[in-house]
C-alpha cells in the first residue's frame, strides 16, 4: 500500500471502504468520488509518483482542496505535459496506471510485467550468474565471425552487468566487474562499427529498389504514406537527432508495412516490399542495439561517478 501521512488518521476496523482517506494529491478518482475502491487505487497512486519524478510536479497539482477534487472528478484523460520526452513504453505504463476507470487502469500482473520495469534486470545475484553465460556466448559468436548475433549478445550480457554492479558489495569485485563492462563495451562498438559499414552498403542498395517500389506505389495512397514514414525514420536516425524518436517512427512505419505486405498479392510489387521491410527491420534492429549501448554507458558512468561521491563523502567524514 502507497502511505502517506499528511492526512493520517485512525480508521476502526470497521470503517466502510467507501471513506475518503490519505492525501487527496495521491487519490484516485473512485476515492475521490466516494465510490467503492479497492486495492487498484494504488496503482494510481504509483502512477502519480512516476509522474511526480519525471515532471517534478503531480499530473493534478492544484493551489486548493476544491481545485484538486474538480481536477481529479474531471473525465479528460490525463495527459502529458506538452513536450514532454519519455521513452514509449515509459508513456504506456504512465498513462495506463493513470487511467481514471479501474477497470480499464493496468492490472497488478501486467504491472510487474510491464516492459518499463524491466524486472528481470533488476540487481541481484543472479545478474552476474547470467550476464557471464551470455557473455562467453558472445565470445565465441565472435570468434566464429558472427558479427550480428555477437553484438546482440553483448548487449543483452551488459543488461545483466550492469545491475550487478550494483549489487556488488565488495569494492575490489565491483571494480573488476567494472572493468569487464567496459572491456565489453568496447568490444561491442568495435562490432557495431563494422556492422554499420557493412549495413550502409546494403543500405545503399536498398535505395534504389525503394524508388522503384514508391513508384509502383502510386495508386496506393496508405502504402505510399507508410514508406514516406519509413524516409522520415532514415533521416531521423542519419541525423542522429533523437534515436528514440527515429526508432519509434520505424515500429510505426514497420506496423503499416507489415499490414500492407498481408494484403499485397503475388508480385514484383510484393517482393520489393518484402526486401523493403527486411531492410527497414535491419536499421530497427541496429539503432535499438545503438540505444541500448549508450544507455549501458550511461548507467556505467552514472555508477562510477555515485562510487566516486561516496569515496568523497568518506574522505570528509575522516
Amino acid at each position: 500500500m502507497v502511505c502517506y501521512f499528511g492526512f493520517a488518521q485512525y480508521m476502526s476496523p470497521w470503517d466502510e471502504k467507501s471513506v475518503l482517506r490519505g492525501s487527496p494529491l495521491y487519490m484516485a478518482p473512485e476515492m475521490v468520488c466516494r465510490r467503492q475502491y479497492d486495492s487498484r487505487v494504488d496503482l494510481w497512486s504509483v502512477g502519480v509518483i512516476l509522474y511526480e519524478a519525471l515532471f517534478g510536479r503531480a499530473p493534478f497539482a492544484s493551489k486548493s482542496y476544491a481545485e484538486l477534487e474538480e481536477k481529479i472528478r474531471s473525465n479528460q484523460p490525463v495527459e502529458l505535459p506538452p513536450g514532454a520526452r519519455v521513452s514509449k513504453d515509459c508513456r504506456d505504463l504512465l498513462l495506463r496506471l493513470l487511467e481514471r476507470n479501474p477497470d480499464a487502469r493496468i492490472t497488478f500482473e501486467e504491472f510487474f510485467t510491464h516492459p518499463f520495469l524491466d524486472m528481470e534486470h533488476m540487481p541481484s545475484a543472479e545478474c552476474i550468474i547470467k550476464a557471464r553465460e551470455l557473455v562467453t556466448q558472445a565470445v565465441q559468436k565472435d570468434q566464429e565471425g558472427e558479427r550480428a548475433a555477437a553484438l546482440t549478445l553483448y548487449c543483452h550480457a551488459l543488461e545483466y552487468f550492469v545491475p550487478a554492479i550494483h549489487y556488488e558489495t565488495e569494492r575490489q569485485r565491483k571494480d573488476a566487474i567494472r572493468q569487464k563492462v567496459k572491456q565489453y563495451v568496447s568490444r561491442a562498438e568495435e562490432l557495431k562499427a563494422l556492422l554499420a559499414s557493412d549495413n550502409k552498403r546494403s543500405f545503399e542498395e536498398a535505395r534504389t529498389s525503394r524508388d522503384v517500389l514508391r513508384e509502383m506505389s502510386k495508386d496506393q495512397p496508405r502504402l505510399l504514406a507508410a514508406l514516406d514514414m519509413a524516409s522520415t525514420a532514415i533521416a531521423k536516425e542519419e541525423y542522429g537527432s533523437d534515436d528514440h524518436e527515429a526508432l519509434d517512427v520505424y515500429q510505426q512505419c514497420l506496423g503499416e508495412l507489415l499490414l500492407a505486405l498481408a494484403a499485397e498479392p503475388q508480385g514484383r510489387r510484393r517482393e520489393l516490399l518484402h526486401g523493403e521491410i527486411k531492410s527497414l527491420m535491419t536499421r530497427a534492429e541496429y539503432l535499438k542495439k545503438h540505444i541500448k549501448m549508450q544507455e549501458t554507458e550511461r548507467d556505467v558512468s552514472l555508477d562510477r561517478e555515485s562510487l566516486a561521491e561516496s569515496v568523497r563523502g568518506s574522505c570528509s567524514l575522516q
